[in-house]
């Protein structure tokens, strides 16, 4: 089989090691050298200068988690073709003896041209996906600690997300910490001084179903109770223990920008 670099190695790479296998051909004579370094900076340093002190003009190294990202960012520094083989495309080349080494098995494949490269972008770019990788992750937690939060309230009978369109606004997170300091009573939890809006007769549109001839306007099903239709009042242990979660996971999540403008209540007949 022909082979189109004669001077090349394979990195067999694992955590805290990295074997190479230097693989020289000349004059139809393979010779190989293997050595073991270590994963600092200075052993992957010192495996840089003895890959050029052999003259290697090609390196493969597998995609092994994230454990080739150290070795590549050393010897993308020196004057090396670097070659990031996928390990399932390796593995299905046939040939493979199961006592072969990794290192000398990838120095074999990268001198007969078998290996398929895979993309890897420039560090700057790289920088970037982790960046937004990141964020998204961040994001998703974000959300689940607010569907979490809901979860909470809901299983106390506190049913905040029926009249905020975001339970973590600037309204909703005014309602949130005063129920987790133990507040209780819905005219202070609707109180405009305590962070959360009323809407006015405008914004409330037509007339709903009275809570009682001379009920005062009224959180709906805010705190460990519920304005009384005529059905029994929520277990105040449910809102105890609503209290207790929202302490801990009322800050979970960053508060919108925007701030609520609807805040619902029973209307007197």
């Amino acid at each position: 089989m022909e082979v189109l670099h004669p001077r090349c190695a394979g990195l067999d790479i694992h955590r805290d090691s990295v074997v190479a296998c230097v693989r020289l051909a000349e004059g139809g004579r393979v010779e190989r050298h293997i050595e073991t370094f270590a994963t600092t900076t200075s052993d992957l340093e010192r495996l840089s200068a003895w890959l050029a002190g052999h003259g290697v003009t090609h390196v493969a190294m597998e995609a092994t988690g994230v454990y080739w990202k150290p070795v590549w960012a050393v010897l993308c520094e020196g004057d090396f073709a670097l070659v990031l083989a996928n390990a399932h495309h390796v593995k299905a080349v046939p040939g493979r003896k199961t006592d072969v080494n990794d290192a000398t098995w990838l120095a074999d494949l990268l001198a007969h041209g078998l290996i398929r490269p895979s993309f890897v972008p420039p560090m700057a770019v790289q920088a970037l996906r982790d960046l937004t990788r990141t964020r998204k992750q961040l994001t998703r937690e974000k959300a689940s600690h607010v569907q979490r939060i809901d979860k909470t309230l809901q299983a106390a009978n506190i049913k905040l997300g029926s009249v905020l369109s975001n339970i973590m606004g600037r309204s909703g997170r005014a309602v949130l910490d005063a129920l987790a300091a133990g507040e209780s009573d819905p005219e202070r939890l609707a109180d405009p001084h305590e962070g959360a809006r009323l809407p006015s007769a405008a914004d409330r549109g037509p007339a709903r179903p009275a809570c009682g001839p001379s009920a005062p306007p009224a959180w709906p099903a805010s705190g460990p109770g519920r304005c009384d239709h005529g059905g029994d009042r929520a277990d105040r242990r449910g809102g105890e223990r609503a209290s207790r979660t929202l302490s801990r996971h009322s800050h979970a999540a960053e508060p919108d920008a925007r701030s609520e403008r609807r805040l619902g209540q029973c209307h007197p007949v």
